[in-house]
């Protein structure tokens, strides 16, 4: 049993339920039965196109945009990228039409704002049926952990010193904060306004609360969205990706630039502006949803199940200590303070490889072709890469009506073998900062 990363994956057509820590007022089948029977969009999570496909054993197809074909023709190899999706190709689906191939509304998002990249169908045969299995980057805190602590002698003492020691900063920063989220999960609530202006305050010293915010305002619109073209997607078994997409870029300038969620803190006149600018009806709703989920979610998230949420408290806690009580946390904070290190982009393929390796290895064991983004089944789908099935690959136009069409088969190979730095969303950028974090001081 991994339970890592059994713990990160959800299966929304066969939920089971993890365990939250002692003292919450929610379980998290409370949250499942509020988000998919109480809100307009909720039967999406179970019911979607993308993840009845997967789990049909019917031949999958997806769409990759690339601005290195030359390179891929030249090596006859496709690699698989660390991000959401851990260790997979970011793709988005593509529905079988008699006119062409359909693009998700995500891939048809891609298309329209990518106009100087090519498009690739990746073809997926499948053998069997299988589950559908997403990935839940929320949920990988202890898979960076135990890779921290395995392979933590590919550091030099000073670098791991300097490691251990920011992320303890942080979480010890942010720990008045942390303990009015817990306060929160078991029932002493804040008023909304005052949480989320306590959020937004302190997402810049803990950059994973930017995480976790926009995540639970992407759940919020897509679930609650009544509008037209929220009804148009769900028709066609989608969720509207377009909502957070707004939200993304209004809220961060240069969010289309480099998708970096750090950045990402609205206080709550401005996340009320935010959603009343998407959504006006949703805009009242906003800050209490986010105090409510938030909290429930950061809680599970955050602390062991076998701690007490309404005696624990983040202030004064050690490394040590945050290991055993809040190991997830402590991963996620550690994995984003690695990102800025000197030598990140030596260090960046013995630890991301280690967990593509842990991570394809599951996947085959559990028959998981096609890991989607796991913490919604919002479109965000990735290739497994080590997995033995036939994979085609092609050379695709779009045509007037958005449809895609192949047109010429490449011959091109997956190899599990993570991309290099420089080509993927975890690049550094020209300054040297990290994609994902503030720039070290």
């Amino acid at each position: 049993m991994d339970i890592d990363l059994d713990d990160a994956h959800t299966d929304y057509t066969h939920p089971h339920t993890r365990p939250v820590p002692a003292g919450c007022t929610e379980r998290e089948d409370d949250w499942r039965r509020r988000l998919q029977h109480d809100t307009p969009g909720g039967h999406l999570l179970a019911h979607n196109t993308m993840t009845q496909t997967l789990a049909s054993g019917s031949p999958i197809h997806l769409m990759h945009t690339t601005s290195a074909l030359d390179a891929i023709r030249a090596s006859g190899q496709l690699h698989a990228s660390s991000g959401c999706l851990l260790a997979a190709l970011y793709c988005a689906p593509l529905a079988e039409t008699p006119a062409g191939l359909r693009p998700h509304n995500l891939g048809a998002y891609l298309l329209q704002t990518k106009p100087h990249t090519q498009t690739l169908m990746i073809e997926i045969t499948p053998t069997a049926p299988a589950p559908a299995k997403g990935i839940d980057y929320l949920r990988l805190g202890p898979l960076h952990l135990h890779t921290y602590l395995d392979h933590r002698s590919f550091l030099t003492q000073a670098e791991d010193l300097q490691l251990r020691n920011r992320a303890l900063h942080q979480i010890r920063h942010a720990a008045p904060f942390l303990d009015t989220v817990l306060a929160n999960a078991t029932g002493r609530r804040t008023t909304p306004g005052t949480f989320v202006d306590q959020l937004a305050a302190a997402v810049p010293g803990l950059p994973f609360l930017g995480y976790v915010y926009f995540e639970v305002l992407s759940e919020f619109l897509m679930l609650h969205s009544t509008s037209a073209e929220t009804k148009a997607f769900a028709e066609a078994g989608e969720m509207n990706n377009r909502l957070y997409k707004r939200l993304a870029f209004s809220a961060v300038n240069g969010m289309d630039k480099l998708f970096d969620l750090s950045r990402f803190h609205p206080d709550h006149q401005r996340l009320h502006d935010l959603i009343a600018d998407i959504e006006p009806p949703l805009a009242p709703g906003a800050a209490q949803y986010t105090r409510d989920r938030l909290s429930h979610l950061l809680t599970a998230l955050a602390l062991h199940p076998s701690q007490d949420a309404s005696a624990f408290t983040f202030r004064g806690q050690d490394f040590d200590s945050l290991a055993q009580a809040a190991p997830s946390l402590l991963g996620q904070t550690l994995f984003r303070e690695m990102r800025i290190l000197q030598r990140y982009p030596q260090l960046y393929l013995a630890f991301e490889q280690a967990k593509a390796l842990h991570a394809w290895n599951y996947w085959n064991h559990h028959q998981i072709r096609a890991p989607f983004n796991g913490f919604l089944p919002k479109g965000e789908i990735g290739v497994n890469p080590a997995y033995p099935d036939r994979c085609a690959v092609w050379l695709v136009e779009t045509c007037e009506r958005g449809l895609l069409h192949p047109v010429d088969e490449l011959d091109v190979a997956f190899v599990p073998r993570l991309a290099d730095l420089g080509m993927t969303a975890m690049r550094r950028d020209a300054t040297g900062k990290a994609a994902g974090h503030p720039a070290a001081a």
